[in-house]
This record gives C-alpha cells, sequence and structure tokens, in this order.
C-alpha cells in the first residue's frame, strides 16, 4: 500500500509540556483521516509538523514520499506545494476580492503564467465549490459557509495530493456544515486527494472519513471506522459521540 504520509515515533515537547508523545499515523493515498480530540490535545501542532512549520524532537515522518526532516529548504518549499491547508478561519485576505485571493497563490507559485491559463484554473476552482457567480465579491460580503468554499476553491486550484483541514466546519450552521462536509467528499472522489481532517464534528467524521482517530494525552488511544467507534464502550469515546 503507498501512503501519503507515514509518521513513526513523532515526539513533540514545548518546555515541560509534553504535546506529542509517540505518533504513529499512515494515511494511506486517496484516504480521508479524521483525527479528534479535545481542545489543547495536540491536533494542530501535529498537522504543523507535517507541513515543516514545526520541528518535531524525534520520530521520522515521510510525505509524498520525502523525509521531511531530512528536506532543505527549497526541498520543503517544493513539498509544500504539494500540500492544501484549510485554515479553522478561511484566512482569506479582506482586501482582495475573491478572484485575487485565489489568483495570490498561482503567481506566487507560477503554476499560471498566462492570463487565459490563470482565468481558466480560477473559474474552474469557483465552479468546483459552486461559486463561479461570487467572483468579484469582496469576503465581507459573503457568508461563512460561502468564505470556507472560497477557502477550499483556494485551496484546491494548486492541485495539492494531501489537503489538511483544520476544523473545516466549525462556526457554521448544521446545514451548511454537511454541505462542506459532502464537499470534502466530492472533493477526494474528483481530485483523489488524500486528506487528515481535525474537526470535532461528528456529522463531518461520519460523512467525510474512511478512519478515525482519537488523540488524547499526546497519544492515538483508539482508531477505526465511524460505525466500529460509535459502538464503543471506551468513556473517551463515548463522550464524542453522545
Amino acid at each position: 500500500m503507498e501512503y501519503a504520509v507515514n509518521i513513526q515515533g513523532l515526539k513533540k515537547s514545548f518546555g515541560s509540556n509534553e504535546v506529542l508523545k509517540e505518533i504513529n499515523l499512515k494515511l494511506a493515498k486517496g484516504d480521508n483521516i479524521a483525527i479528534i480530540g479535545r481542545s489543547g490535545t495536540g491536533k494542530s501542532v501535529l498537522t504543523k509538523c507535517i507541513v515543516g512549520l514545526i520541528n518535531p524532537d524525534e520520530g521520522e515522518m515521510e510525505v509524498l514520499g520525502k523525509n521531511i526532516n531530512k528536506l532543505d529548504y527549497y526541498g520543503l518549499t517544493e513539498l509544500r506545494k504539494r500540500i492544501g491547508y484549510l485554515f479553522q478561519g478561511g484566512a482569506l485576505y479582506d482586501s482582495m476580492s475573491v478572484r485575487d485571493n485565489l489568483e495570490f497563490p498561482l503567481r506566487r507559485t507560477y503554476l499560471a503564467k498566462e492570463d487565459e491559463e490563470l482565468n481558466q484554473k480560477i473559474e474552474d476552482a469557483l465552479r468546483d465549490v459552486g461559486l463561479l457567480d461570487a467572483m468579484n465579491k469582496m469576503p465581507s460580503e459573503l457568508s461563512g459557509g460561502m468564505r470556507k468554499r472560497i477557502a477550499l476553491a483556494r485551496t484546491i486550484i494548486m492541485r495539492p495530493e494531501i489537503i489538511l483541514y483544520d476544523e473545516p466546519t466549525t462556526g457554521l450552521d448544521p446545514v451548511t456544515s454537511g454541505e462542506i462536509s459532502e464537499l470534502i467528499v466530492s472533493i477526494q472522489e474528483k481530485f483523489k486527494t488524500s486528506s487528515i481532517i481535525v474537526t470535532h464534528d461528528m456529522k463531518c467524521v461520519k460523512i467525510t472519513s474512511n478512519q478515525l482517530k482519537l488523540l488524547e494525552g499526546g497519544l492515538f488511544l483508539t482508531e477505526g471506522t465511524y460505525n466500529e467507534l460509535s459502538k464503543s464502550d471506551d468513556p473517551n469515546l463515548k463522550a464524542f459521540f453522545s
């Protein structure tokens, strides 16, 4: 089996605070893994290690066949072009229109050199998230759900092989949360992406994930499918399914 992410023995501390104690994680190509856990258990630290924003203290991390620990600045920059990151708040540039927000990463990475190619990529990405008519709007004119969709369009416009989702449905109503979750699945199917979804939204977990992991005390306590873990007697899990 090919793995998009293969992590063995990952440890990370901040001073005396052991955030990640012994993390082992294998994300198969084309799969979605959801990670749940209480706030402050290290879920975001783990995703930041995967993209090289935080250096682990110990452990091996292979991402898309590259050993993160051995990459120089250029190698890490090239690898990051293949990884999409959907921030919890969307992180759109408020001073830029929707079009400019999507154009920005393309111009920075030279993935679209001609205006015609650039226009086509922007239109395709907006069409994929169902917001082609929002191209000339400003972020302030968008609802929370629309901002999430535009942020997702900016992520997929780079055609990443891995997408890291940080609380993709936080702050959204149940209907919009469901729509965003379904969109994550459609992106997985269309672009064959491999994803890690950090969330507290169990409806999102049920819709999007092939596998579910519980992070607690710096360790993955248990893993399995949503249906398997929903039947568990583990009190740590029951708190999420109740």
